[in-house]
């Protein structure tokens, strides 16, 4: 029961809204994975919303979200439940599920600190270069990059065993409402997924949740994401990434991840072509 795109204005955006708590999917929502499910930054990307809607202070830096994955989404209507766990004077803490036809398909939390001058000192920093591709066209929404082969907008030119990158500009959540910093973070740091899963064969592996800790808020409508760290053994994968804008590295995202094999996505044999980076379908 995807939303009618007619419905929509000019720009894509993952889900129309029905009234306060109900959101209807749009194409653009749709994932790879299957004809009728919805992608991750999506999923992430609503209950990254919600949350900051709800619970967000000017005054508290939105410092960690966590998005447990529980089953697939589908695409019809999908309500969102919320409630704020703890009120603390420098800790906020906040919780969101997302429900369709009445079974909960996603549960966040989402962690606030009251920003503060830093302590004395200085401390040790990873030394991590991002560099985005020379020209960023309007025209496109991602572009994908691994060691060797270069920047380009098509997954399937990544398809190898090097280290991958990505810069994307997301899709808006909700038709007609722009996507804020910590929105846009939360819902790039879901490629986490991609630039650490994807190998010679595609996308074998399947996130159940990401986590995305940030120090500050991205600068940039554009934002990179880099591939840190992968580890696999018995059909379970780990991967780690960081996630930049034009002023350097800001968070990170961290995904665990399930063996898929009989769904596997091999982009060189995409069965669903016309689902483009370019639409925000990551998985």
């Amino acid at each position: 029961m995807l939303c009618d795109d007619a419905r929509m204005t000019a720009r894509p955006a993952h889900f129309t809204q029905i009234d306060e708590d109900r959101f209807l999917p749009t194409r653009y929502a749709q994932s790879h994975w299957g004809e009728d499910h919805l992608n991750g930054p999506a999923v992430v990307g609503l209950a990254a919303r919600t949350l900051e809607t709800a619970y967000g202070l000017p005054e508290f830096m939105p410092a960690r979200l966590t998005v447990d994955l529980f089953k697939a989404a589908r695409g019809v209507p999908t309500t969102v439940k919320t409630g704020l766990a703890r009120d603390g004077r420098r800790v906020r803490n906040s919780e969101c599920e997302i429900v369709q036809d009445g079974v909960t398909v996603a549960r966040a939390t989402l962690v606030q600190y009251r920003r503060a001058e830093p302590p004395r000192g200085e401390e040790w920093v990873s030394t991590t270069d991002f560099t985005p591709p020379a020209n960023l066209e309007e025209s496109h929404r991602v572009y994908i990059g691994s060691d060797g082969a270069g920047w380009s907008s098509a997954i399937v030119d990544h398809q190898n065993t090097t280290r991958k990158r990505f810069i994307n500009r997301t899709v808006d959540v909700i038709d007609g409402q722009d996507n804020s910093p910590f929105v846009r973070a939360a819902m790039a740091a879901e490629g986490t997924s991609l630039v650490t899963n994807l190998g010679t064969a595609g996308v074998g592996y399947i996130n159940g949740d990401l986590t995305v800790a940030l120090a500050r808020l991205p600068l940039d409508e554009w934002i990179g994401v880099q591939a840190d760290a992968h580890w696999v053994a018995d059909g379970i994968a780990v991967g780690a990434a960081t996630l930049f804008d034009h002023a350097g590295a800001f968070g990170s995202g961290l995904v665990t991840a399930i063996s898929n094999p009989a769904a596997q996505i091999d982009f060189s044999n995409d069965p669903f072509p016309d689902r483009s980076p370019d639409r925000g379908q990551f998985d």
